[in-house]
């Protein structure tokens, strides 16, 4: 059954700007996999269908072989300007009689795949009409370790096909999106015309930094230091840089980083009489805790300055395991984490996040708990009053 594209938002509240018009993904969070999961509509006709969310993911990549027929596939040959565009390996071969390939990966089992270049017909909510757009398709058993009910990945990150660079090109709009993840419901704002109030005119900023390794497509950060309860932790020069994911259920360390962090925790943890009890996998640090909100320490960021500091309260930090019991929201990478710290999922949860990619600039609000919202209550009217 094709299911009708919600129109575009038309909104008016006394006292507040009115917001014309937004294209956005909504985002919720599958329980048993701890992935972010988001709705497009595809094909002729446009039918929904649920993507995994991969904020650093090249591009958007599918399982064409899941039961729906689109009359507007059309597979894209090699040496022509969509494959270009995608920059594979088949980009400049094949005399344009063969189909170009474009290897996609399930970037949370770590497996790739042979994949084919395709356009179709993609829509996001807010629009009317879809537009073409270019993606891969992939063998079905790529899907393996997805959240149930999804087709594939949504990638968001650094490249000319993933979908803030593909959206900013059909239709007009600036090289900028925002993410606002949540344990429940979430969004991720693709247009540049909304209206901003208080809380995104108050973002701090940091520079992007180019990417690195495997993840060169992805978005990373420079932290300069790691502050607890406002004490410094001698990490020495954090080397590899700071990457945000949304794959990474929790924030991960390499090890020499953990080790320094974790030590520094407990003995703020201890200052402030809250008891250690023993580790529950895949925590490395865990307390008693009977309150549902206890007080802990307050963990900083700091970027490329001190006076930029990413705050980490209880709420981001802290993951509940049982009645009695509360842990470390952070994980033990190993010696061989290509990043020195991975900013997961979890600690990215209510706080409001500004992706700028023609400036190369990330927006971050800190906890959106210290303003009395969270990102399932931001309502698009309250929070924006300007252009993204």
């Amino acid at each position: 059954m094709t299911l009708p594209l919600k129109p575009l938002f038309f909104f008016s509240f006394v006292s507040l700007v009115s917001v014309s018009y937004s294209l956005l993904l909504p985002v919720t969070k599958d329980a048993a996999t701890l992935q972010y999961v988001t709705q497009i509509h595809h094909g002729t006709p446009l039918v929904p269908i649920k993507l995994v969310l991969d904020l650093g993911g090249p591009f958007l990549w599918l399982d064409c072989s899941s039961g729906h027929v689109s009359s507007s596939n059309t597979p894209i040959l090699c040496g022509s300007i969509q494959c270009l565009t995608a920059k594979t390996s088949d980009s400049g071969h094949g005399g344009g009689t063969s189909t170009c390939r474009l290897s996609p990966e399930n970037t949370i089992t770590g497996l790739a795949a042979p994949g084919e270049l395709a356009e179709d017909m993609v829509a996001v909510e807010g629009s009317e009409m879809g537009s073409r757009f270019l993606f891969s398709c992939a063998p079905k058993p790529l899907l393996k370790g997805l959240a149930n009910g999804t087709v594939g990945m949504l990638g968001l990150g650094r490249t000319r096909i993933a979908l803030p660079s593909q959206l900013a090109a059909s239709v007009g709009l600036h090289r900028k999106f925002a993410v606002c993840l949540s344990s429940s419901d979430g969004t991720v704002f693709l247009e540049n015309e909304i209206a901003r109030t208080d809380v995104s005119k108050s973002l701090m900023y940091t520079p992007l930094l180019p990417g690195q390794g495997p993840n060169s497509e992805g978005y990373f950060i420079s932290v300069k230091s790691i502050r607890i309860n406002s004490r410094g932790v001698s990490l020495g020069t954090i080397t590899g840089g700071t990457r945000l994911s949304t794959v990474v259920p929790y924030t991960t360390m390499k090890r020499s980083v953990y080790d320094i962090f974790t030590k520094a925790y407990i003995k703020a943890a201890a200052s402030m009489n809250i008891t250690r009890v023993e580790s529950m996998a895949p925590f490395g640090v865990c307390f008693r805790s009977e309150s549902s909100e206890p007080a802990v320490p307050t963990i900083d960021l700091v970027l490329q300055s001190e006076m930029v500091k990413w705050r980490i309260l209880g709420k981001n930090s802290m993951v509940r395991v049982s009645d009695e019991v509360m842990c470390l929201g952070f994980l033990d990478g190993g010696v061989d984490l290509g990043t020195a710290i991975v900013i997961g999922g979890h600690q990215l949860e209510d706080n409001l996040l500004e992706f700028d990619l023609s400036t190369s600039m990330l927006g971050f609000s800190s906890s959106l708990s210290t303003r009395e919202s969270s990102c399932s209550e931001l309502k698009l009217n309250s929070i924006f009053k300007g252009s993204l």
